[in-house]
C-alpha cells in the first residue's frame, strides 16, 4: 500500500469550464492525469485530494467529475477547496455515493481516517493575516477552519498512527514559514502535510520543503506535472 496526493484537479465534465484558458499546459489535463494515475496507482493504494476538485456548482453538476475519480484505481480521500461550491453535508455525500454505487470515495470533514500505520486528518484551511487582502471576515473563517483542524487532529490521535494532514490552503506563508495552520501541526506532532491552492505562473518555484521537523508537500496538479505525488 502506498499513499499518493494530487490537488486542484479543477474537473469540469459536468460544466463548461476548461482549464486550458490558463495556459497550454492545462490542455486536456484530465486525460494526462488519468494516464499518469493508471501508471503508478494500484487498487490497494490511497490518493489524497485536498480540494478544488470540480467546477460544478452543485452535487449533480459535480457528479461526472466524481465518477471520473471513482473510475480510477485506488481509494480516494477528498477534502474541500475554496472553489468546491458543490460541497455538501456528510449525510448527503453518503446518500449520493450509495445511490451511484461509488465504493472508493471518502470525504474528510471534521473526521479522520486510519490507513495502515498512518492516520489522515485535515480541513480546507484559509488565508492568514500575512496575506495582503486579509479582512475581518477572513479572520472569522480562519478561526473556524483552525477549530475544524483541531477537531480532525483530535480524532486522528484517538485512532493512533503517524499523522498526515491534508489542507487546501498552504500552512506556510509567502516567506515559507509556518503560519497559524503550520504552528498547529507542530503542536500535534504532525510529520507530513500536503496542500494545494497555489498554482499560478508566479508560483511555479514552490516545491516540497522540510521545515522544523515537518515535510510540507505542495501537490497542486500542474506543479507536479499532473502526476500523483507519492508521500508514503
Amino acid at each position: 500500500m502506498a499513499i499518493y496526493a494530487i490537488s486542484d484537479l479543477h474537473l469540469s465534465f459536468g460544466t463548461n469550464k476548461p482549464m486550458h484558458v490558463f495556459g497550454d499546459k492545462w490542455k486536456d489535463h484530465p486525460l494526462i492525469v488519468k494516464e499518469n494515475w493508471l501508471k503508478i496507482v494500484g487498487e490497494d493504494d490511497y490518493v489524497l485530494i485536498p480540494g478544488d476538485i470540480s467546477w460544478g456548482i452543485n452535487l449533480e453538476e459535480a457528479d461526472p467529475d466524481l465518477a471520473f475519480i471513482e473510475s480510477l484505481p485506488g481509494k480516494k480521500i477528498m477534502s474541500k477547496g475554496n472553489h468546491d461550491y458543490w460541497w455538501c453535508t456528510n449525510s448527503k455525500f453518503r446518500k449520493h455515493f450509495e445511490e451511484r454505487g461509488y465504493k472508493t470515495l471518502s470525504i474528510l470533514h471534521n473526521n479522520a481516517y486510519k490507513i495502515g500505520d498512518y492516520v489522515v486528518c485535515g480541513t480546507r484551511g484559509w488565508k492568514t493575516p500575512n496575506d495582503d487582502d486579509f479582512s475581518q471576515e477572513d479572520r472569522k473563517i480562519l478561526n473556524r477552519e483552525l477549530e475544524r483542524l483541531k477537531l480532525s487532529l483530535k480524532e486522528g490521535q484517538k485512532l493512533g498512527g503517524e499523522i498526515i494532514v491534508m489542507l487546501h490552503f498552504p500552512p506556510i506563508d509567502k516567506d515559507h514559514m509556518p503560519n497559524e495552520f503550520g504552528r498547529l501541526l507542530k503542536e500535534y506532532d504532525v510529520k507530513t502535510c500536503i496542500y494545494g491552492h497555489i498554482h499560478g505562473k508566479d508560483n511555479e518555484k514552490w516545491e516540497s520543503e522540510f521545515i522544523d521537523g515537518i515535510w510540507y508537500h505542495i501537490v497542486t496538479c500542474n506543479l507536479i506535472n499532473f502526476i500523483p505525488l507519492k508521500v508514503k
